[in-house]
């Protein structure tokens, strides 16, 4: 048997490797040889998303439903089969708005309202503490069990540990401490926790090798493998286990509410999001994560067979994982599984508290804050609020764990979180597809469906705990039936689960949709709709503040709220203690900044303090309808493009397909191959296909796919290899291989620079050999166009006008950089593209 000594020493020494792993990553990104720019890293960092209660419990599911544990599994493969459609519309808004956790991005998309941030951030914690108390019960139920092993604790005895007896209090101080170590070390949110991320990864695989060498040991070690385990649990009366349970219809929902759940609970999307460092590790996860739910999963109904021959059905199922392997004898393999739960808790506690602190802090406490006009150390302050954040949620799922006791409603709370966070569905994927949606639309639909699950799923289970009257749920309150909480109006037949979700989910998307249609939106949300919606289109400009602030005053806002570093890097090349106002660009600048530590919702109310801004004018009406301009012309190029290539590309093709069978024609019936007929078909074939190359080109230029896809260098390394071959000249590319920190509208305007000078050169310079190198100097992306062919003299065209010099520079200034050519009638041609890099701003 093992002794505690060896327990509680394993678990210090896997928290001290945990501790060390954080600490080296930390070192690393310190150093610049970050060691999380891989898809691998990513995809397993998503699988923070199995916690204890999957690691143990979906065992104890498969007990009572059979293969109905495997919608926990199937619900993230079907989302991350979706990743690149609605994961990456995420990250990318995400990004490019600094926004840094689902409060945020709610708040941001409904016209960055801080109330709905509020409340968004309320009912996140309200519905995930409880599953932070579940696993602080894994580690503390299965540390006790361990302790009195060979004999067999009652359930009922788990939970009556001392206080200062239990293991799960120290847990959750212990891991309070890492979280504010690895977790709140900078006030910006932006700045990733690279040291957590590969510390959650390491967890991730701590526990799959676990579970994995339990169940090949259970199978092949006590059994005489996968035929002879099942045969002998469906001798024994056991054949529940490969059956779907007794409801099919909660298949459906349990499907539905682990889709969201991959993607809405907060630690996802600070895995998910926040830490994301490359939008195409989406890639990755797209196969990686759902391998590994396959992997972790697949000794789960071979587990259960095992622990139901072993113990009967008067077993605690939920830690057949653990109880089978220490029957048998299995020691080195029993505390294996127990490191193993104890990583699947501590990871979902760590980046769980992580995300709920950002919450907490960006959309209650600096708000607050703000509205009594605090005047200290902001920074400061905000970085200890994200500091206790932690502290207090961990107390709080600690507490619960402790008043709830041993009592069934533990062994659901997983299910029931899911249905909390299912909340959030309407409003961010009604946000990132519909631009009708209006404030005030999420905020009822919100409130509602949040008030149905509390009613029908909460309150039952405080009542299973004993801390409600179990008449309220037999007799519905002051004895009307028809207000059951399992049984809402009366219907029957549905699980609990089942229930509470339809009738929430009727009720928030019903409010939703039903609002936004009667009500209006106000043109800051109607701004807010069009960028959300058409993410992966062209960025369209923010609206940029018309309101009169002095540099010095946004300056001062800037190292209050985030220190001195910060307002330094923001400000760099601006005269600091200039009384003369700040342009609308860099106010604009400041927002973005503040946004990315204290959330959209603050920076807005922080600014508005300042600047004092007043109501949509003309002026910004005007903006609005330039915007809307914008996007016709986007939907009326890609609708131009479809139809030059369903139409004239299609047609040029068949054109020179049959011209050139005619020419082969001719010729095979012994025509006169340098007569004249011969020459027109040659001559027809010639011109068709020179068509075909230049509406090929024009296609790319309306639609250049490679471009939105793959970024600027992918991009300009296709067409320049499609140009090379159509004109002979040979075109070289030195960029780098991976996306350059630029958004969409630049890479846009860069391309159509870089097409131009290439064109250019080739019509007037008539080169041999085109070279174009891409690089990141300092802050700045510094493109470069040379050729080697006849130059020119740039004062000789009417100030850079000739050529199409002018355009070309005026897109560059327009955003934000700098056109230099450089070029004699004597030697060649180079032009130089300098701007600054998304990354810097």
């Amino acid at each position: 048997m093992l002794q505690t000594w060896v327990v509680i020493g394993s678990s210090a020494v896997y928290l001290a490797i945990l501790f060390a792993i954080a600490y080296y990553g930390d070192r690393r990104a310190g150093t610049g040889r970050s060691i999380v720019g891989r898809g691998t890293i990513y995809a397993l960092s998503l699988a923070v998303y199995a916690t204890s209660w999957t690691y143990y419990g979906s065992v104890g599911r498969a007990v009572s439903t059979g293969v109905g544990f495997l919608p926990i599994y199937l619900g993230p493969t079907i989302m991350l089969t979706l990743g690149w459609l609605v994961l990456r519309r995420i990250i990318r808004i995400s990004r490019r708005h600094r926004i840094t956790s689902l409060a945020d991005f709610v708040s941001a998309r409904y016209g960055k309202s801080v109330q709905l941030g509020g409340i968004v951030t309320i009912i996140a914690v309200i519905g995930v503490v409880p599953y932070i108390a579940l696993q602080l019960k894994a580690v503390s139920n299965t540390f006790e069990i361990l302790r009195h092993a060979p004999s067999v604790i009652p359930h009922s005895e788990l939970d009556q540990v001392p206080l200062l007896q239990d293991t799960a209090l120290y847990v959750a101080l212990l891991l309070a401490g890492f979280t504010i170590v690895f977790g709140t070390r900078h006030l910006d949110a932006t700045e990733r926790h690279e040291g957590m991320v590969i510390a959650i990864a390491f967890e991730s695989v701590v526990k799959l090798v676990a579970i994995v060498a339990a169940g090949v040991a259970i199978t092949w070690g006590l059994y005489g493998g996968l035929g002879d385990l099942f045969s002998q649990a469906q001798a024994a009366g056991h054949q529940t286990l490969f059956t779907l349970g007794s409801s099919t219809g909660s298949w459906v929902w349990l499907n539905v509410l682990s889709m969201f759940a991959i993607l809405l609970l907060p630690r996802q999307w600070q895995v998910g999001v926040v830490e994301n460092v490359d939008e195409k590790h989406i890639k990755h996860a797209m196969w990686m994560t759902p391998l590994y739910m396959l992997a972790i999963s697949v000794f789960v109904l071979p587990i259960a067979a095992a622990g139901l021959l072993r113990f009967g059905t008067a077993g605690d199922a939920d830690t057949f994982v653990l109880a089978v392997p220490m029957a048998a004898g299995f020691e080195v393999l029993t505390l294996l599984v127990f490191v193993g739960g104890l990583s699947a808790a501590t990871g979902m506690i760590i980046v769980e508290t992580v995300a709920l602190s950002t919450m907490v802090s960006n959309s209650i406490v600096v708000p607050i804050l703000l509205r009594r006009t605090y005047r200290g150390d902001l920074a400061r302050l905000i970085l200890l609020s994200r500091r206790v954040s932690i502290v207090a949620v961990m107390l709080l799922g600690y507490a619960y764990f402790r008043l709830a006791g041993e009592s069934t409603a533990l062994v659901s709370m997983g299910l029931i979180s899911f249905a909390a966070v299912a909340q959030f569905a309407p409003a961010i994927i009604g946000g990132l597809f519909w631009k009708g949606g209006t404030r005030s639309g999420v905020l009822v639909g919100l409130l509602g469906g949040f008030a149905v699950w509390v009613y029908t799923l909460l309150l039952p289970n405080f009542a299973a705990t004993g801390w409600l009257s179990s008449d309220f749920l037999d007799q519905g309150p002051f004895g009307v039936a028809m207000l059951r909480p399992e049984h809402l109006l009366g219907i029957e037949g549905m699980d609990n689960i089942s229930h509470g979700m339809f009738w929430s989910m009727l009720v928030n998307i019903g409010a939703f949709v039903a609002v936004s249609l009667l009500g209006r939106q106000n043109p800051r949300d109607q701004a807010q709709a069009v960028m959300f919606v058409d993410a992966l289109a062209d960025p369209r400009k923010p609206r940029l503040w018309r309101s009169r602030v002095p540099i010095k005053t946004l300056h001062d806002v800037l190292l209050r709220s985030m220190g001195h570093r910060a307002a330094e890097k923001a400000f760099e090349g601006v005269n600091t203690s200039s009384t003369r106002d700040a342009s609308p660009e860099l106010v604009h600048q400041v927002e973005t900044v503040l946004a990315g530590a204290v959330g959209t919702a603050s920076a807005r109310m922080m600014l508005n303090a300042v600047a004092g801004e007043e109501q949509l004018g003309a002026e910004e009406v005007m903006e609005m309808l330039d915007e809307a301009t914008q996007v016709a012309a986007l939907e009326e190029r890609h609708r131009l493009a479809r139809d030059l290539h369903d139409s004239v590309s299609q047609s040029l093709f068949s054109m020179t397909l049959h011209t050139r069978a005619v020419e082969l024609a001719w010729k095979k019936q012994g025509g006169d191959p340098s007569g004249p007929v011969a020459r027109g078909i040659s001559e027809l074939r010639s011109l068709t296909q020179d068509a075909l190359t230049e509406v090929r080109a024009s296609l790319f230029q309306l639609r250049p796919d490679a471009l939105r896809e793959d970024g600027l260098t992918e991009a300009i390394r296709k067409q320049s290899a499609a140009i090379a071959s159509r004109e002979g000249v040979t075109i070289t590319v030195e960029a780098p291989d991976y996306r350059l920190p630029l958004e969409q509208h630049s890479e846009a305007e860069l391309f159509r620079v870089i097409q131009e000078a290439v064109h250019n050169a080739i019509k007037h310079a008539h080169p041999s050999r085109i070279e174009i190198t891409c690089e990141e100097i300092d802050d700045n992306i510094v493109i470069e166009v040379a050729d080697d062919g006849t130059g020119f003299d740039p004062s000789a065209t009417s100030s850079g006008g000739g050529m199409g010099l002018t355009g070309m520079r005026e897109r560059v200034e327009k955003i934000g950089g700098r056109l230099q050519i450089d070029s004699c009638p004597t030697g060649s041609t180079s032009v130089r593209l300098m701007v600054r890099s998304d990354a810097a701003r």
